[in-house]
C-alpha cells in the first residue's frame, strides 16, 4: 500500500481503546480534566495505553477536514475595527487560531490572522472580499490556504 499512512475506519468497528484515547484527548483539550492521569481514570484507560496511541489517533474532522488560511490585513488605526473583523469571522463560523498585530504606523496597522474555516463559509476566496467591505479595512490579502 502506498499513500500517507492514514486510513478512515468507522468508530463502530474500532477497538474500545482508540475511542477512549480520543475521549481523553477531548477532556484534556476542553479543560474538563487537568491531567492525563485524571482523564484516563475518568475514561477507564491506562495512562500507558493513552501515551502509546495519543499521537496516532485523531478524529476525521481533526485531521482531514480542516481548512486553514492565513490573511494579511491593513487596518486604519481607529477603535473597534479589529473587533468588528473578529465579530465577522465569528458570524461566518471561522475560528481564529492566531492573530498578530503590529504597532500602528502612519495611521495604519498590519494584522496577520490565521483561521480555521468551517462550513458553510469554508471557501478561502470568500474572506478577502468580505474583509474589504468592512469600514476601516485598507487592504486584505490571502497569504496561504488550503
Amino acid at each position: 500500500m502506498n499513500g500517507s499512512g492514514y486510513v478512515v475506519i468507522s468508530r463502530e468497528v474500532l477497538p474500545d481503546i482508540f475511542t477512549k484515547v480520543l475521549e481523553v484527548k477531548r477532556l484534556l483539550a476542553c479543560g474538563e480534566e487537568k491531567s492525563s492521569a485524571a482523564a484516563c481514570k475518568k475514561v477507564g484507560v491506562s495512562r500507558s495505553a493513552y501515551y502509546k496511541y495519543r499521537d496516532s489517533v485523531f478524529t476525521y474532522e481533526e485531521k482531514m477536514t480542516q481548512k486553514v488560511i492565513t490573511l494579511f490585513v491593513v487596518l486604519k488605526d481607529e477603535p473597534g475595527i479589529l473587533s468588528g473583523i473578529l465579530s465577522e469571522f465569528h458570524r461566518c463560523g471561522a475560528n481564529v487560531l492566531t492573530l498578530n498585530q503590529s504597532i500602528p504606523v502612519d495611521g495604519a496597522a498590519a494584522v496577520t490572522i490565521t483561521l480555521r474555516l468551517n462550513p458553510p463559509n469554508d471557501d478561502a476566496s470568500f474572506y478577502r472580499p468580505m474583509l474589504l467591505k468592512i469600514d476601516g479595512v485598507v487592504d486584505a490579502r490571502l497569504l496561504s490556504g488550503e
